[in-house]
């Protein structure tokens, strides 16, 4: 006889709001069972808060999280104090200096209290760093020596030695390079304990066993990884829009009803008063029978209302299942680019902290081209170079059409100002009635509009940065994207690769999301490592065992 698993997690009548007054869950009820769980939903909608409350990093106002095992966390922002230890870190600072405080003779009963059963702790640890790619980082080097990204590795490295029963990971890709990514991928495949982890990486959503998805605070699960969702997902929202064409016209039908019903009792009414008035009957029976006929009337209106009243509920229903995740529809003529028109030309460029382009590179025309390469190898510093925020070391950076660059910081938009305001320094010559008829359709709508930035989410802050640059004037024919799919969740992806579509110029784009690039249509992959080379195929093929990518020789490369 089967037994049903127990859930490793158990969320009952959770409810938790933040010091602000600003509601999170009201009454959440999930439970998440044994295996990979992709936990996901729209910016705000409360993921990392549930994983930092199964955590126990936050208490809720009501309810009870229950956690069956061993609870470990990974956050989304990892900051390590630089002067920690590799092995301070992974927690085994104190076994390792019992260990070798045995080696070295000394017996006392308290080394090997310490030690335990562990007697082989640096050997899994160092196997431990080796499987996350970080083998060349010692035991004994401090935290400062490492990049963002191995500090992020780093500290999965310290979870996957503890050994918890229940490990939760919130966005744990977005700061880790394509070698880093395979490193981490595999180690989720590998993982046979209990795995939530809240991310907008399709490639890491679709190593999932089920989905969660959190909406209005509540989770409704889909059996699959993210791709089976998203299949799932489209046909339940195909027949919720067919729902919703049988509601209106149900709807209007009982409209069209009523009104006859209330035609058909105004002639009777009409019709009754005639026949009082020529007294054709005696009063008594003329009496009985507009008593009756009212009561009749009376309850065939009850009837047609109640009959309205439920279409109504019913179409209701049937527009709440319907999804509103609002894609950006703009028209951008302006930021078309012929294609054999030079946009950009890099000469000889050497740049701040080592990276260089040998020779010349032009860019031309409408080309759309994919940046990747390694944490720190200076595709944020070559960005900023050909924006003009950095100076180069030596050689140039020419633009040849108007230019617009957005950072990963987005610190494009003035907290201060409202968002159309934002908008409209960027296109002083452009009226208001323009600048919010064009907002609308960055689903910036009415109020919305005159929303201070300062207040925006990380989703609505992107959509606003994003508008910013490409309503400007003159309208940009080259755009520089620095990791723009970083902390946004998987419908405001879907509305930059929408925005992106009609945007008619060329395209540099530095990001380590292949899924996202590929939907934007990238025509070049180009690999910077040192110097700027190109890459053969249609993408870049990068492993956990063998992270070279393949690339050919060119003019310009290092």
């Amino acid at each position: 006889m089967s037994t049903v698993p127990t859930p490793s997690i158990t969320c009952t009548s959770l409810s938790f709001t933040w010091p602000d007054g600003t509601p999170v869950f009201d009454g959440l009820q999930a439970a998440f069972g044994p295996g990979r769980t992709g936990l996901i939903g729209r910016n705000g909608s409360g993921k990392s808060t549930l994983l930092k409350l199964v955590a126990g990093e936050l208490a809720p106002a009501d309810g009870t999280v229950r956690t069956a095992d061993d609870v470990g966390y990974l956050p989304q922002n990892v900051t390590l104090d630089t002067a920690l230890r590799v092995d301070e870190v992974l927690g085994i600072a104190g076994t390792r200096a019992a260990l070798h405080a045995i080696e070295a003779g000394d017996v006392r009963e308290e080394h090997f209290t310490a030690v335990g059963d562990d007697w082989d702790v640096e050997e899994r640890a160092t196997a431990t760093l080796d499987q996350l790619g970080l083998g060349h980082i010692g035991l004994d080097r401090t935290t400062g020596e490492v990049s963002g990204g191995e500090s992020v590795l780093l500290r999965l490295a310290a979870l996957l030695l503890r050994r918890p029963g229940v490990l939760l990971l919130d966005e744990p890709t977005n700061n880790l390079d394509l070698y880093a990514r395979r490193r981490l991928y595999a180690a989720v495949d590998a993982w046979s304990g209990v795995l939530v982890v809240v991310s907008h990486d399709r490639e890491l959503l679709d190593r999932v066993d089920q989905i969660a998805d959190l909406r209005d605070g509540e989770v409704t699960w889909y059996g699959g990884n993210f791709s089976a969702y998203e299949e799932a997902l489209a046909i339940e929202q195909e027949a919720a829009e067919r729902m919703v064409r049988v509601a209106e016209a149900d709807l209007r039908k009982q409209k069209r009803e009523l009104s006859d019903a209330q035609v058909k009792l105004a002639r009777r009414k009409r019709y009754g008063q005639k026949m009082w008035d020529q007294k054709r009957e005696p009063k008594i029976v003329m009496g009985n029978r507009k008593r009756a006929a009212q009561e009749s009337a009376g309850k065939h209106r009850i009837l047609h209302e109640e009959k309205l009243a439920e279409a109504k509920e019913r179409l209701d229903d049937a527009v709440e299942a319907v999804r509103d995740d609002d894609e950006i529809r703009v028209d951008l003529p302006h930021t078309a680019v012929p294609p054999g028109r030079t946009v950009l030309t890099l000469s000889n460029l050497a740049l701040r902290y080592g990276a260089s382009v040998r020779g010349e590179f032009e860019i031309r025309g409408p080309e759309r081209i994919a940046l990747v390469g390694r944490n720190g190898a200076g595709k944020t510093t070559l960005l900023r170079t050909i924006s003009g925020d950095l100076a180069p070391v030596g050689g140039t950076a020419l633009t040849h059409v108007p230019m617009r660059f957005l950072p990963q910081r987005l610190d494009v938009l003035d907290d201060d100002l409202t968002v159309a305001e934002n908008v409209a320094r960027h296109a002083p010559d452009a009226t208001n009635n323009r600048v919010r008829a064009r907002l609308a359709r960055f689903l910036f709508r009415g109020a919305k509009a005159d929303q201070q930035a300062a207040t925006l989410s990380g989703g609505e802050r992107f959509r606003a940065a994003l508008a910013a640059l490409m309503l400007a004037e003159p309208a940009p024919q080259l755009l520089l994207l620095d990791e723009p799919t970083n902390n946004l969740d998987m419908a405001s992806v879907r509305q930059l690769s929408s925005a992106l579509e009609s945007y008619e110029g060329a395209l540099i784009v530095a990001s380590h999301d292949l899924p996202f690039l590929e939907s934007i249509g990238i025509t070049r992959w180009l690999l910077l490592d040192g110097g700027l080379s190109e890459l053969t195929g249609d993408r870049p093929q990068v492993t956990a065992e063998r992270p070279e990518i393949p690339t050919k020789a060119v003019g310009y490369s290092a």
